[in-house]
């Protein structure tokens, strides 16, 4: 038996003790055995509406940070801070967010001004790339440089900044642009250097989307020269007069014979077969002068972050996808050493620790690492290989806490600034924003709501520790990762140990031989099962009720209600990684809010991917059978067919001709071809419900048990495609796709595998509506034969739980640090099945309730179809969430006031 640390426990108690009450679950549960008492920690037991430090984060986080945090941005938006570096000759820190740049004041903790491009119509839409900031200090002047873009094709716009900070103010000096060349529609600006040659500064800029590296003098801002790098280039520092460029997808893929290679939109890199994640990672070497590639050295993979010593004898490369920093000899220009950052090393480590930002200090004997998915900086000893004053061997010292996500370092002395790039998460509510004056007046008795875009940046002002307080604060970060769970996910299989439901070790028995894992889009909990009395919901908030989804009620109050379930990011880019993979990477956290380069919610972007891939992949490397219908695909049909034409042909009966696409080798000998993919609106949910029980049924006539062990499912049209004339209302369309489910539901309950079959349904995400509860807050179902509770559920349970349980039924291992520490379901069963089985409820909304066409309309309701008619909403998720939030609302309460508050100020509304 696992013996955690007493501090874990009494931190935790503490840390919740004040919490909001936790709800109790079923009678009909059973007394918890001493292995499931080993798992269970006191946040379980919580909510996540805590908006005071500590705070719990959906994935199996505790924030609780050293030094000081110091939080800005406006209310409406949701805020992420990128990148830091120091004012020389000030107390003053640049802080690059991703609306613009801000000034603090390190010794008074406040933000002293802040420039956004909101400011100046000219940059309006804008928004700061990865990272990149740089600070010039001249006799006269102190310049900031910093990289921004946004659009695609004609209407892309690509900047470097140069402001100037005077003391009181930031003002634009200049901007230079950059132009999409080749396969790409965007330059993407990210890393800069500044270099200082012969009393002339240059400006080295990567070009992440045209795969280039531009010099530019800065006394003429003039181009001396722009030559091709790797892809999607990252990061830059020049050392030894030669340039150092991170190639975050590797180098070209130029032998598309022998190597597999897939998109990274834009153009190609070579990629893993069996995960689609790239496969490769360098640093190019280039001469200043004429930019010619001197060498392109081999690194770990998704190579980010890079700096040298300050003697420019070393660099180093932040490897986020490997857990790990290179070091390169710039002598011998030799990957020389590698460095583990792992918080949890060793052979039965797991991989996610994502290192993606770096400092070092002025003797370079120490370097900093944020490690993005611990939540914590590394403090690591260079040893003699890998430092000109270092000795020994290279070591972690320990681990400072952060707040969530540290994206960016700066080290001045015994101080480290830290930006952290999921700062609290999502926790501005609606009475904040009324305060704020971004919304309106929230009505009297209202309760306070929460809108996953709404979050403050926040920055960390710590203290460097001295061994004693280092070792207390890396027991710390061990406690608030919930790092004994993951030796517990390590425990070996007990023998002669009786099936059940949830086993309590991997390895040990389950009742269920099968796992139905269906992904839908988009919705909160109090958006649909908020006007349910038997849980924690808010009627107000509640626009696709029991009319509207009958079956979804129904479901709740026959098998369980989880009315404390969460989405574990806060769009469905980041979704469709955390039910897939149950976690993100350094490429879609560095992405959030702007997604440059692809919204990889349809699994068509190698640089997305983790290096074990998803959870299809970890059950068929365990000799598991898998099928995927709809997700991870692209569907292909003839486009001239209108969603009422497809619709009639299927109640006609006539075939639908269409084909999906993956560009995951791995998926494809796993995907259906029967069942279109779920990113587009024209194809209705009924005809995809069809499909998997027509293959059900298949599956029943053939001998002995071959229904896959693992199926995937995408069920979408809840997203719906707002008030866009021709397609159907969106009541109509969360109508369409709550039948399709409880008709599904229905039918495995009927077929033979239902005593041994377990559906686990989860939203990807909670980014289009309102919960009074958390941003994060969505619908969840549990549904089997043992699953037959009729009470509620208010355990604390994400995405990633629900991965780690099918891990724990189908006996897999985990696939990283996030699902090794996440909590598997066990309250969620019973030991004794029911001979229940689901009947579908029919739908009350008709199907087929169409929009009505742009002719017939005016005012409000013309307004908002031809905001649904934009082409950035012709597939899921695509265009502006609160815009779409609006039309929503408008479409389920038509003249009832529109809560500005909880969902902040749509600039193309002017109807409100």
């Amino acid at each position: 038996m696992i013996n955690k640390n007493l501090t874990i426990s009494t931190f935790i108690v503490m840390l919740f003790i004040s919490l909001s009450a936790c709800h109790t679950v079923n009678s009909n549960k059973q007394p918890a055995e001493n292995e499931q008492a080993n798992m269970h920690s006191a946040y379980d037991d919580s909510t996540l509406n805590r908006t005071i430090l500590p705070v719990l984060m959906p994935y199996n986080r505790i924030i609780d940070p050293a030094g000081k945090v110091i939080s800005f941005g406006d209310a409406d938006d949701e805020n992420h801070s990128m990148d830091v570096r120091l004012i020389p000759g000030s107390k003053l820190i640049a802080v690059e967010d991703r609306y613009g740049i801000t000034l603090i004041d390190t010794v008074q903790s406040k933000v002293v001004t802040r420039w956004t491009y909101k400011q100046d119509a000219r940059y309006r839409g804008l928004t700061s790339t990865y990272s990149g900031l740089k600070v010039l200090k001249t006799v006269n002047q102190t310049q900031i440089f910093w990289s921004a873009a946004a659009g695609k094709g004609k209407d892309s716009k690509s900047y470097v900044f140069q402001a100037i900070w005077d003391g009181e103010k930031i003002n634009i000096k200049d901007t230079f642009t950059f132009k999409a060349e080749g396969e790409s529609p965007l330059a993407l600006p990210n890393d800069l250097a500044i270099n200082n040659e012969d009393g002339t500064n240059f400006l080295y800029v990567v070009l992440n989307g045209n795969n280039q590296l531009v010099k530019i003098d800065l006394s003429t801002n003039k181009t001396v020269w722009t030559k091709s790098t790797g892809v999607a280039p990252y990061g830059i520092v020049i050392a030894k007069n030669k340039a150092f460029v991170t190639n975050w997808a590797g180098p070209q893929a130029v032998d598309t014979v022998n190597r597999e290679t897939a998109g990274i939109p834009y153009g190609k890199a070579y990629i893993d077969p069996k995960t689609g994640a790239t496969a490769r990672g360098t640093v190019m070497v280039m001469s200043l002068e004429k930019g010619e590639v001197i060498k392109e050295i081999p690194v770990g993979l998704h190579p980010n972050a890079i700096i040298s010593s300050a003697d420019e004898a070393f660099v180093y490369v932040a490897n986020g996808n490997s857990d790990m920093v290179s070091v390169i000899s710039t002598g011998s220009l030799q990957n020389i050493d590698a460095i583990d950052v792992k918080l949890n090393p060793g052979k039965k480590s797991y991989i996610g620790d994502t290192p993606n930002a770096l400092a070092i200090n002025t003797d370079g004997t120490i370097l900093y690492v944020a490690n993005g998915l611990d939540n914590a900086v590394a403090v690591v000893k260079l040893g003699s290989k890998a430092a000109t004053k270092g000795t020994g061997n290279n070591a972690v010292r320990g681990f400072i806490p952060t707040e969530a996500y540290p994206g960016g370092l700066a080290v001045d002395g015994n101080t480290l600034f830290v930006t952290n790039l999921e700062g609290e998460g999502s926790r501005i509510n609606s009475k904040e924003i009324s305060k704020a004056g971004l919304g309106g007046e929230v009505a009297e008795g209202s309760p306070k709501a929460y809108n996953s875009h709404h979050q403050k940046a926040t920055v960390s002002i710590i203290s460097i520790p001295g061994d004693a307080l280092l070792k207390q604060y890396t027991q710390k970060v061990q406690d608030l990762n919930l790092s004994f769970r993951q030796q517990i996910a390590q425990l070996l299989p007990r023998k002669n140990v009786p099936a059940r439901p949830m086993p309590e070790r991997i390895g040990e028995p389950s009742v269920f031989k099968h796992v139905l894992y269906i992904i839908k889009e988009n919705r909160t909990y109090d958006q649909v099962l908020g006007d349910m009395p038997e849980g924690n919901g808010a009627k107000s908030l509640c626009i696709y009720g029991d009319s509207v989804t009958p079956n979804q009620h129904n479901l709740a109050r026959n098998f369980l209600l989880l009315d404390n379930y969460y989405a574990s990011g806060k769009c469905s880019a980041e979704g469709h990684q955390w039910t897939d993979a149950a976690m993100v990477t350094d490429y879609v956290e560095k992405s959030v809010r702007s997604w440059f380069r692809s919204y990889p919610h349809v699994q068509e972007d190698a640089l997305v991917y983790d290096g074990n891939g998803f959870i299809w992949n970890n059950a068929a490397d365990h000799g598991k059978t898998v099928r995927i219908y709809g997700e991870a695909c692209a569907v292909h049909f003839d486009n001239k067919l209108s969603w009422t034409d497809i619709y009639n042909n299927y109640n006609a009966g006539k075939p639908f001709v269409f084909n999906n696409t993956s560009t995951i080798s791995r998926v494809r000998p796993l995907l259906s071809q029967n069942y279109p993919g779920s990113d587009e609106h024209k194809i209705n949910e009924q005809l995809r419900a069809t499909a998997f029980i027509k293959e059900l049924n298949e599956y029943e006539r053939k001998p002995g048990d071959q229904l896959p062990q693992l199926m995937i499912m995408a069920l979408s049209a809840d997203h719906t495609v707002g008030t866009r004339p021709g397609f159907p209302t969106p009541e109509a369309m969360v109508a369409d796709n709550d039948l399709a489910l409880g008709r599904i539901v229905e039918a495995v309950s009927k077929s033979r595998f239902w005593k041994n079959t377990v559906i686990f349904v989860t939203e990807d995400d909670s980014q289009a509506g309102w919960d009074h509860v958390s941003a994060y807050r969505t619908t969840g179902f549990v549904i089997s034969p043992y699953s037959r509770l009729q009470s509620k559920v208010s355990k604390n349970y994400n995405q990633t739980c629900i991965v780690r349980s099918i891990e724990q039924i189908l006996g897999l291992p985990p696939m990283n640090i996030i699902d090794a520490t996440a909590l598997p379901m066990f309250d969620c069963f019973t030991n004794k099945p029911s001979d229940y089985t689901y009947q579908s409820l029919k739908n009350r909304i008709p199907l087929n309730k169409i929009n009505p066409q742009l002719s017939s309309l005016k005012g409000a309701p013309l307004h908002y179809a031809q905001l649904s008619l934009r082409p950035e909403y012709d597939h899921i998720d695509g265009g502006n969430d609160d815009i779409m939030n609006r039309i929503l609302w408008f479409a389920a309460k038509g003249k009832k006031p529109y809560p500005a508050k909880l969902a902040g100020k749509d600039t193309d509304d002017d109807d409100d």
